[in-house]
């Protein structure tokens, strides 16, 4: 079978893909997963007694030039690869390259999308040339991170729930949709929109936040929950379309539209409720309390986009099931001590005193659920 036969097959029938048979026993995983949260808290609850991180806003940084360049010649291969006669080579590279591949980039390297980022460099120049380098108007405080949630969202459900993910016309179309919307943002409402509204920058940001530890400064805008369920809860569904209970029945497009939202939704409720579970606060400032705690999400959304899809980046992995199962489960383990970590440190910050212990214990327990289940899809999808 030719690789590209394969690889339509694959979209088709689960996005991009996702582990299979995984040599690790499912229980053991799990027990040590809850122990190493439970630790976690622990250890912190006694020797993590002040904040540590910052949560002063990040200052703002100029783009490399050379980045900007070298962004226009990747875009220019994109296109190339899109209209070009191989489907293969233009499904692999908007759902692997661009989408996973962005995770480790971001990590590594800092943001680097917002340096390669072509509708940034061509909103630059509009704005010198017409000399409204902010763009032409205010971006509205209301709308926060839902654009960018939104344009999240679309992109999951072409991956995952629509009626064929290796249509390469379909993803041509999301492109060219993603494309306009960005330009014309940009020209709008200028850089404001990119940090906000754009989803693969707001994306990296989040991403180069947790490889420079500094989640804490993110903003906490409207929004943000909803994005950040969004990437947790589709990776969760694409593991779940992989079960047997998935596998058996045939699926329409609106069921698994509404499963895919389903999932995206309950991952942003539980968390605010989970957030929320405190007491000594106002009526206002218990409202926003999910909106600071949501970057402790980013250390596990990382953690299982590396887990599900690292296999896929790295084809040489998949010659060594055991390893590569080990390496799977740490990613999602050590991301939710991470999350425990960040959510803690916030706790300290945003709590009273006599609640900064027991506020969190909600908390604790929504992480060793979503590590239960995580691992669960992961280990027998």
């Amino acid at each position: 079978m030719s690789f590209l036969v394969a690889l339509a097959e694959t979209l088709a029938a689960h996005g991009v893909g996702g582990p299979a048979d995984l040599p690790v026993p499912l229980l053991y995983s799990i027990v040590g997963a809850t122990w190493a949260l439970t630790l976690s808290f622990v250890v912190l609850a006694f020797a993590w007694r002040q904040p540590r991180f910052a949560a002063d806003p990040e200052p703002a940084e100029d783009r490399r030039p050379w980045l900007a360049v070298v962004g226009l010649g990747v875009t220019a291969w994109l296109v190339f690869v899109l209209l070009g006669p191989d489907v293969g080579a233009g499904l692999r590279a908007v759902y692997i390259y661009v989408w996973v591949g962005l995770v480790p980039l971001a990590l590594l390297f800092g943001n680097v999308w917002r340096d390669l980022s072509p509708w940034r460099t061509v909103q630059a120049l509009i704005g010198r040339v017409t000399r409204r380098p902010d763009g032409l108007i205010p971006y509205p405080v209301i709308l926060g991170y839902w654009p960018a949630a939104a344009g999240i969202f679309s992109f999951v459900w072409l991956e995952l729930a629509s009626p064929d993910p290796s249509s390469i016309s379909a993803v041509r179309l999301w492109v060219a949709t993603y494309a306009v919307t960005a330009l014309v943002g940009g020209v709008v409402f200028g850089p404001r929109w990119f940090d906000r509204a754009d989803p693969f920058d707001v994306y990296s940001a989040l991403v180069a936040r947790l490889g420079r530890w500094r989640l804490a400064s993110t903003p906490a805008d409207a929004g943000l929950v909803a994005l950040l369920g969004t990437l947790v809860g589709s990776t969760a569904f694409d593991s779940f379309t992989g079960t047997a209970y998935w596998q058996r029945a045939g699926r329409s497009v609106l069921e698994s539209s509404l499963w895919l939202f389903a999932f995206c939704t309950v991952v942003a409720v539980l968390f605010s409720l989970a957030a929320m579970a405190t007491g000594g606060l106002t009526l206002r400032k218990w409202l926003v309390l999910p909106r600071l705690y949501a970057h402790s999400l980013v250390p596990i959304a990382v953690g299982y986009v590396l887990a599900h899809y690292l296999s896929l980046l790295l084809d040489v992995l998949s010659a060594y099931p055991t390893p590569l199962a080990v390496v799977k489960v740490l990613f999602v383990v050590v991301g939710h001590v991470l999350a425990v970590v960040a959510a803690h440190d916030c706790a300290l910050r945003v709590l009273p005193g006599q609640h900064r212990l027991t506020g969190q214990l909600g908390m604790l327990l929504l992480m060793v659920s979503i590590t239960y289940t995580g691992l669960f899809l992961l280990l027998t999808a």
